[in-house]
């Protein structure tokens, strides 16, 4: 894996997968474009998940976050995007992704989305 920006995201197995415990990753060094004005956003990312069979490999989702830097993308369609693709990447059972951008023009905007794995049924 390089140093370059990527939208790959890499799954790596779950070192405890007999118990549910909690990954918390932050940063705040997420920057964006406003697609409107072409102004850079700056944010704080938060993601929260409880995995399943899978974790994010961390330098992949650095990668990944990174790549956002030149991209105009609205606020709410950053978190949304984020929380998809991890989804579709690790499958956790459960996860959100805030997404706390920096005041600009006067306004503070936070973002919050959620996924949680719907429980399997069994049939008796």
């Amino acid at each position: 894996m390089g140093s370059a920006p990527s939208r790959t995201l890499k799954a790596v197995p779950n070192p405890a997968p007999h118990r549910d415990y909690e990954v918390r990753v932050e940063t705040e060094e997420f920057t964006c474009v406003c697609p409107m004005t072409g102004q850079p956003d700056f944010a704080t990312i938060v993601i929260v998940y409880v995995p399943d069979a899978w974790i994010v490999e961390l330098k992949s989702l650095k990668l990944y976050l990174w790549s956002y830097r030149q991209e105009g993308i609205f606020h709410e369609a950053v978190a949304n995007k984020i929380l998809d693709d991890l989804v579709g990447t690790i499958q956790p059972k459960k996860i959100e992704v805030a997404a706390d951008f920096f005041v600009r023009g006067g306004l503070h905007t936070t973002i919050r989305a959620a996924y949680k794995k719907e429980e399997e049924v069994s049939s008796s």
